[in-house]
């Protein structure tokens, strides 16, 4: 008869993606959260030309 064990993946290879998929999620995460940063950063930073937009 015919051997079924490859039909299932082996709890290693699960484990696996698993890993490389927690990996890439917190990647991404880390990814968003620097871009939110920056962003942020952007709006409360002075424009380079110094003018702040109060008439002095």
């Amino acid at each position: 008869m015919t051997d079924r064990r490859d039909d299932k993946p082996s709890p290693d290879s699960r484990e696996e993606r698993l890993r490389q998929a927690l990996r890439a999620n917190l990647a991404r995460r880390k990814e968003q959260a620097r871009a939110r940063a920056d962003r942020n950063d952007n709006k409360t930073a002075p424009d380079a030309g110094g003018e702040t937009g109060k008439d002095s």
